[in-house]
């Protein structure tokens, strides 16, 4: 079988070196077997390591291969449904259950960062940007929205200040949230495995599952070894595949495309002035930011079932020229793709399969925090403190109508006419 590596990203580029990982060649036994080397599973890996467990973790490909090692490296908080809708839907009680951890992945990203000395280009402050006064309207109720459950770190700018902190004549104002920020998501990634490998865990890279037997001590098959274990995690998000039928039915794959400029010199700081990362507020929203050697890193659209698109800088450079303008003859150095997790809900979808099978997926475009709570509360339920963990695991878990054929024409249908308001600004 041919070696899965990295796609051809900037972060992929850039990264640190990292050592050799072959793939797992034996029948090995250890406390906690892990599918998937992305945030969700390194996260979780390393909880397990501090506190004694031995943990395997079993990856199709290299570390970061997917969406952990491609998205667009910024740190934002809270899910993809925010808590008022959770409200509505769940009640109150719920609410305050997901609401008290919900920027709690950003303070585990920057304490893995600090004990660990990972260097991954951190830089603070996150820019919500409003392209009309609907929108501006919906960041005001959120910053009090979020300031209800604790998080007081926000601050409107209007549209001058907004100027100010993004050289773009498109948004009427902004809400920057200040424990907000970016990181480069590969070498996060990388820095994480080195942590839990210094802790004694085990990575298995090119060991694609085949198959997880179900049990009292479950065993975990590759093509050229397997895993005995007390507890199986699946981290394996939009890249399950036919693993596990009855999770990959519960979500859907979609890409986002991202593209990253030549290195710009000075000009790089008169576009983002502030240094923030920015996010509009439509909903298939353009994400951007300055890199550390001063590339423009711009992402957005949405590929319902995730295909790979042939022409992603058709996609993505029309809103990068909207956007900025000046940057017309600007050379694009790589342009990728990666998939993320869609619910129904929108919301992650964190559960058990049996009394020892793990998982979490679906993150729903807001993974990089998320998975870093997501590892927390894994390892939490597997030492027997499954209070948090059981907040998410009550949520229901619902599988997209009409089944595999018709989610992506009816999903797409839906951002279609999403994308049509925004546009009309309605």
């Amino acid at each position: 079988m041919p070696k899965l590596a990295h796609a051809p990203s900037y972060y992929a580029a850039s990264a640190h070196s990292q050592p050799a990982r072959p793939p797992l060649t034996a029948d090995i036994q250890v406390d906690v077997c892990i599918i998937g080397a992305g945030y969700t599973g390194l996260s979780a890996g390393l909880h397990l390591v501090e506190a004694g467990f031995t943990v395997a973790i079993l990856e199709a490909a290299q570390v970061g291969w997917g969406a952990s090692g491609r998205n667009g490296g910024q740190i934002v908080n809270s899910y993809s449904r925010d808590l008022d809708v959770i409200e509505r839907q769940y009640g109150a009680d719920t609410a305050q259950a997901l609401g008290d951890m919900a920027f709690e992945g950003n303070r585990i990203i920057r304490e893995r960062i600090a004990k660990y000395q990972i260097a991954c280009d951190l830089k603070n402050g996150g820019l919500f940007a409003a392209l009309n006064p609907k929108q501006m309207g919906h960041l005001a109720a959120q910053k009090q929205l979020w300031e209800r459950y604790g998080h007081t770190q926000l601050e409107l700018l209007d549209q001058t200040a907004t100027r100010l902190a993004v050289a773009s004549d498109r948004y009427v104002g902004g809400l920057l949230d200040h424990s907000g920020g970016h990181i480069h998501p590969l070498n996060l990634a990388l820095g994480e495995a080195a942590a839990f490998e210094s802790l004694g865990g085990k990575i298995y890279e090119q060991s694609p599952v085949t198959q997880i037997v179900r049990g009292k001590t479950p065993q975990v098959k590759t093509a050229t070894g397997s895993v005995r274990c007390d507890f199986v995690i699946v981290a394996c998000n939009a890249y399950i595949g036919d693993l596990v039928p009855e999770l990959a039915a519960k979500t859907m794959p979609c890409g986002s495309q991202i593209v990253a400029t030549e290195p710009l010199g000075a000009l790089a700081s008169t576009l983002i002035p502030s240094g923030f990362c920015v996010e509009d507020c439509n909903f298939l929203l353009d994400y951007y930011r300055i890199s550390a050697d001063q590339r423009l890193l711009y992402g957005g659209g949405v590929t319902y079932g995730a295909r790979d698109l042939a022409h992603i800088e058709a996609v993505i450079v029309p809103n990068l020229l909207q956007t900025f303008p000046q940057l017309a003859n600007v050379k694009i150095d790589y342009a990728w793709t990666g998939n993320f997790s869609l619910t129904l809900s929108r919301l992650p979808q964190m559960g058990r399969l049996g009394d020892n099978i793990y998982y979490s997926q679906g993150c729903s475009g807001h993974g990089v925090t998320y998975t870093h709570l997501a590892g927390r509360l894994l390892a939490e339920a597997i030492r027997g403190q499954s209070q948090r963990f059981d907040a998410f695991a009550q949520l229901p878990h619902l599988p997209f109508p009409g089944g595999r054929h018709f989610r992506v024409p009816l999903t797409a249908l839906g951002a279609w006419y999403y994308s049509l308001r925004d546009k009309m600004g309605i």
